[in-house]
């Protein structure tokens, strides 16, 4: 589902849906297909559903010849004036209409057992509260991008799109256009208008992850777009004002990059504003039983006491996301079953569909000294790297992975790329 962007409407108008709010424009199409201002993809909502359109300050719905028709409460129309808590429904999706704002009270909130992350998740309400920019820095798999959503659920922009662009995952020949759109034409491949980001986040917020990734000839449009809250679309002349609240993450230390001339002091100074860090699941082990019960309950999977003080023993190098994996990983190959101990050593150790090791005994002198647990991550990205000649991002796209998180794993872990690069040249 996408949210609105609000057009230049006196009284504006609102639809709910379960726990998600859109703002309608001045004329607003809803249905499943990707080119509708409301796109739902639920059973029973067409491609082109319905449109609803303000005629002189009022709001009218019209049904655009579906098949399964459209009811207002509870009456078949073709074309009717909308009212204030007006019931919609479309085949099996029930819609509200209302001309007041609405705001979902989010009862749940970000919590922690661990004191000096908790003290940071006080100041949440206040931080989304806020029109500033926030900067996440934490290890890959921290949860960044679960607290960047929480930060807009809480914020006044929660009526709008949230949208998530993943630095590390673009090749830069498509970061700009997908950050500030394109003109059909204005590139090989271009063959349609993109608005980009910026305009798909418009009035909302846009949430940058692995900003330090972000190529360095890039970085002075991006500021130039926050200074002065206007982007300029690839193959176009013409600047576009935008209305945006800016959360960026990154796992590395920007400071650091700036020091090195990887990343602009000036966009630096401009994104730090208010930063919030999240530790390492294994620096925040007094939370591990609330997030391994919230995944164990929603995969539904048993561990017995034993087999979770096991896990407690592992560094977690992946966090937070690590575990979440491991525990789909269970729930696949145990369904049914209770965990215990020696199962959980098996996951660790075991490949999903094979037992014995992927790699030769030549290939295995990378990993001595590991410990088993760690053994079936670091055969599976030494494979990755020894198949793709030491080639990182090829071995992350291989792999399923963002660059930087293979980057961070092969730093943590101390995987010689030159070693494994020297192996391939003598084999």
């Amino acid at each position: 589902m996408k949210a609105l962007k609000m057009d230049t409407i006196t009284h504006p108008a609102y639809l709910l849906l379960d726990q998600h709010v859109f703002l309608l424009d001045k004329q607003s199409t809803i249905g499943s297909d990707k080119s509708c201002r409301v796109q739902i993809n639920v059973a029973g909502v067409e491609p082109r559903h319905v449109r609803i359109e303000c005629r002189n300050n009022k709001f009218y719905i019209k049904d655009l010849r579906s098949k399964s028709g459209v009811l207002v409460n509870d009456c078949k129309i073709i074309e009717a004036e909308l009212r204030d808590g007006d019931f919609i429904i479309l085949g099996k999706l029930s819609l509200i209409f209302s001309y007041k704002p609405i705001r979902i009270d989010k009862k749940k909130t970000l919590s922690s057992k661990n004191k000096i992350w908790q003290s940071q998740l006080t100041n949440l309400k206040s931080i989304a509260e806020s029109n500033f920019p926030i900067v996440l820095i934490g290890e890959s798999g921290t949860g960044k991008d679960v607290i960047a959503r929480q930060i807009h659920e809480e914020s006044v922009r929660n009526c709008e799109n949230f949208v998530s662009i993943n630095c590390s995952a673009l090749s830069p020949q498509l970061i700009e256009s997908e950050l500030f759109g394109h003109l059909k034409g204005s590139f090989t491949g271009a063959e349609n208008d993109r608005k980009g980001a910026f305009m798909a986040a418009n009035k909302g917020t846009l949430f940058l992850d692995e900003i330090g990734d972000l190529p360095l000839s890039l970085q002075p449009k991006l500021l130039r777009a926050l200074e002065n809250n206007e982007i300029k679309p690839v193959g176009s002349d013409i600047c576009k004002k935008t209305d945006v609240r800016i959360i960026t993450a990154t796992h590395k230390p920007l400071h650091q990059l700036v020091r090195k001339g990887l990343f602009r002091q000036d966009l630096y100074y401009r994104l730090n504003v208010l930063q919030l860090n999240p530790p390492s699941l294994k620096n925040r082990l007094e939370d591990f039983d609330d997030l391994f019960y919230i995944f164990a309950k929603k995969y539904r999977i048993g561990f017995d006491f034993n087999a979770i003080n096991e896990l407690k023993k592992y560094d977690w190098p992946g966090n937070i996301r690590e575990l979440k994996n491991f525990i789909i990983k269970a729930s696949v190959i145990y369904k049914g079953q209770s965990v215990n101990v020696e199962k959980v050593q098996r996951l660790f150790k075991d490949l999903p569909l094979e037992s014995k090791s992927i790699l030769s005994p030549n290939k295995n002198n990378f990993l001595k000294g590991k410990s088993i647990l760690k053994k079936n991550e670091l055969e599976l990205i030494c494979e990755a790297l020894i198949k793709h000649h030491g080639n990182q991002r090829k071995a992350a796209i291989s792999l399923g992975m963002p660059t930087s998180t293979l980057n961070d794993r092969i730093k943590k872990n101390k995987i010689d790329i030159k070693k494994i690069k020297n192996h391939l040249i003598n084999t």
